[in-house]
């Protein structure tokens, strides 16, 4: 193997709708960039594959990989199913293994979800740096959130799933029965991008003129934030993601977060407002590749 100077990472962002595929050196510098459509894994995983291989031959191998992907997947190292995709309802992956097109480059592997992997980006270079325990939560087509220690992960048996918690929901003010398949009216089936569209015919963002409903879907995000704030103790709350990017949204999340918990906990970090405590990301978009790089450094050691 190089020495850590010639290291070479390779890294993937792997989303539902498009793979970030990046090779880059130890600092973070990439040398090599592709985005590959997600369609299923015998279309995906060949032009995967492809740019890796062709990447390592312009600048040299690749001697670690770090994936950070939609799930469910199994990220416990210590499973003989880890990188596999488990129950997720996207057609063609359940089952399928990031070793399956990686393990032949014959390097050591670090998959984590594609949360984890924008909160630990986000640790590094953006909104949470300075923060030793940081809960990074998106809000798109799905909801998520992965929280960190020390710049690594937290897990159980699994990856945290608190999209899927169920926040207060008062059917008489709010009689939308959720979307998610498996839970109905849980956080995700409620607040998520499809969600929304399928309750209002339209993204939040283009809601923002009815506070109304801005506050609505404010309230039960907030709901998650208190809930982080009681069981994990964050140094800072970032919400990241299309929805979260609705004006005013996390205005209300704020106010909300803060009239949920009504003074129970007490620390300098809670500013008044929490202004800086609930917080939008500073990467934007690069936050998963940042985060995957750094875990391929993860892989290699260092």
């Amino acid at each position: 193997m190089q020495g850590q100077h010639g290291a070479l990472i390779g890294a993937i962002e792997a989303g539902g709708t498009k793979f970030i595929c990046a090779l880059a050196k130890p600092d973070g510098t990439i040398v090599a960039r592709a985005r590959i459509d997600t369609r299923t894994p015998a279309e995906c995983f060949p032009d995967v594959a492809a740019f890796f291989r062709e990447a390592a031959a312009t600048h040299g191998p690749v001697t670690g990989f770090g994936v950070a992907s939609f799930g469910p997947i199994d990220i416990d190292p210590a499973s003989p199913a880890y990188g596999t995709f488990t129950t997720t309802p996207k057609p063609g992956w359940q089952g399928a293994r990031f070793h399956d097109v990686l393990g032949a480059f014959g390097v050591p592997i670090v998959v984590d979800t594609d949360v984890n992997g924008a909160a630990i980006g986000e640790w590094l270079h953006g909104a949470g740096q300075g923060a030793r325990t940081l809960a990074y939560t998106t809000i798109g087509t799905g909801v998520g959130t992965g929280v960190l220690r020390d710049g690594r992960s937290l897990m159980g048996f699994s990856h945290y799933e608190m999209g899927h918690i169920h926040p207060t929901h008062d059917h008489a003010a709010d009689p939308f029965a959720g979307v998610c398949p498996y839970h109905g009216d849980c956080l995700e089936g409620l607040v998520a991008g499809p969600a929304i569209i399928k309750r209002w015919g339209t993204s939040l963002d283009q809601l923002a003129g009815d506070p109304a409903k801005i506050e609505l879907i404010g309230g039960y995000i907030a709901d998650l934030a208190a809930d982080l704030v009681l069981m994990h103790m964050p140094d800072r709350l970032i919400f990241g993601g299309g929805v979260s990017k609705a004006p005013g949204l996390i205005d209300v999340v704020r106010r909300r977060t803060a009239a949920r918990l009504n003074g129970y906990v007490c620390n300098p970090r809670l500013d008044p407002g929490l202004q800086s405590y609930i917080v939008t990301p500073g990467l934007g978009d690069d936050a998963g590749i940042t985060g995957a790089i750094q875990l391929g450094r993860q892989a290699l050691g260092l």
